[in-house]
C-alpha cells in the first residue's frame, strides 16, 4: 500500500470549525477513478479532491469527487485546491496568480496574502441557464419543481436551473428570514434534482447585515448531503443569476454571502463580477488535519 499525504481543510472559513470541510489527497498518482470515488465515499465529506501533476499551462491539476460522483467543477474544492497547492509547495503564485487544471478546463486563480489569512479566488466556469423544457421528461421536472416550491415564499426572480460544471436549481426566497427558517422537503428536492441531473438546490435572499449582503443555503439530498455547509458553485450560479437580472445588491460588483449558519458552520463567500462578465468566488482556508492516508 502507498501512504499518501492527506489534509482536511475548512474552506470559506475564518477559523477552524467554520466553512465547509474538504478532504485532500496529495500525490494521488496511481489512484484510478474507482479508487478515488471509493475514497471520497469513505470520507463521506461533501467533496474530496485529489492533486495530480498539471498539464502544460497549469500550475496544478485537481479531480473533484462527491461521495457519489465526480464533478467537473466545484467552488470550495477549487479554493481549497489552490490553497493546498501553495501550502504543499506544489505551486507558487506569479504576481498573485495561478492556473488550475480541472475537468472544467483551465481556471484562473487569484491569491492575496498568505497562510490562514490568504484570500483565494477562482474564476468559475461561465454559468448557463438551462431550459428544463429541452431536457428529457420536462413534464415530470415541472411537477417535481412545483412540489418543492409550493410551500415556499418565493422572491421576484423565477426558479431557474443553472450549470457551471455543477448543475443547480437556484431559488430566490422572499427575504433572509425565509432562508434562515426554511425546513426543506428533502425527498422532494432529491426527486427534483434526480429528474434533471442536478447536484442540488440552493436558496438565497438579500440581507441587511454588516458583514454580508446575501444569505444562502444549499441542499444535495440525492448525494446523501442533506445540507451543504458552504458551496462555491451555487454561489457562483446565484451571482450569475443576479448579474443577468438586475445586478448585484446595491449595484455593486462584489458582495459577501453568508452560508452555513444553520449547521453551526457560518462561512463567508466573496463573490465578484469582473469587467468581462465573469463570476469569481473567493474565501479563506483553515488546515485542520495533516496526516497520511493508506489507500
Amino acid at each position: 500500500m502507498t501512504l499518501r499525504r492527506y489534509l482536511q481543510l475548512d474552506v470559506f472559513a475564518d477559523r477552524p470549525g467554520a466553512g465547509n470541510p474538504l478532504g485532500v489527497v496529495l500525490n494521488a498518482d496511481g489512484l484510478d477513478s474507482a479508487a478515488m470515488q471509493a475514497f471520497a465515499a469513505w470520507t463521506n465529506l461533501s467533496e474530496t479532491i485529489f492533486l495530480l501533476p498539471p498539464v502544460e499551462g497549469a500550475d496544478y491539476r485537481v479531480r473533484i469527487f462527491t461521495p457519489r460522483q465526480e464533478l467537473p467543477f466545484a467552488g470550495h474544492p477549487s479554493v481549497g485546491a489552490a490553497w493546498v497547492a501553495i501550502d504543499a509547495g506544489l505551486a507558487t503564485p506569479r504576481e498573485g496568480a495561478l492556473v488550475q487544471d480541472c475537468a472544467a478546463g483551465l481556471l484562473p486563480v487569484r491569491v492575496a496574502g498568505s497562510g490562514a489569512r490568504a484570500l483565494i479566488s477562482v474564476r468559475a466556469p461561465r454559468s448557463r441557464r438551462i431550459d428544463p423544457a429541452e431536457l428529457d421528461q420536462p413534464d415530470a421536472i415541472a411537477a417535481a419543481l412545483a412540489a418543492v416550491t409550493a410551500p415556499l415564499a418565493l422572491g421576484e426572480r423565477a426558479p431557474a436551473l443553472w450549470d457551471n460544471g455543477a448543475r443547480w436549481w437556484v431559488l430566490e426566497l422572499a427575504d433572509a428570514a425565509a432562508v434562515r427558517a426554511l425546513q426543506p422537503d428533502l425527498p422532494a428536492i432529491a426527486a427534483l434534482t434526480r429528474s434533471c441531473g442536478a447536484v442540488g438546490l440552493g436558496v438565497y435572499a438579500t440581507a441587511d447585515a454588516g458583514d454580508h449582503q446575501l444569505v444562502v443555503r444549499a441542499f444535495c439530498p440525492a448525494d446523501n448531503i442533506p445540507e451543504d455547509p458552504v458551496t462555491g458553485s451555487i454561489n457562483a450560479s446565484i451571482g450569475a443569476q443576479l448579474a443577468a437580472s438586475g445586478g448585484f445588491p446595491g449595484g455593486a460588483t462584489r458582495y459577501v454571502a453568508s452560508q452555513g449558519r444553520e449547521l453551526g458552520r457560518d462561512g463567508r463567500v466573496e463573490v465578484a463580477l469582473d469587467a468581462e462578465g465573469e463570476i469569481w468566488i473567493g474565501g479563506r482556508v483553515q488546515a485542520v488535519i495533516r496526516g497520511r492516508a493508506d489507500w
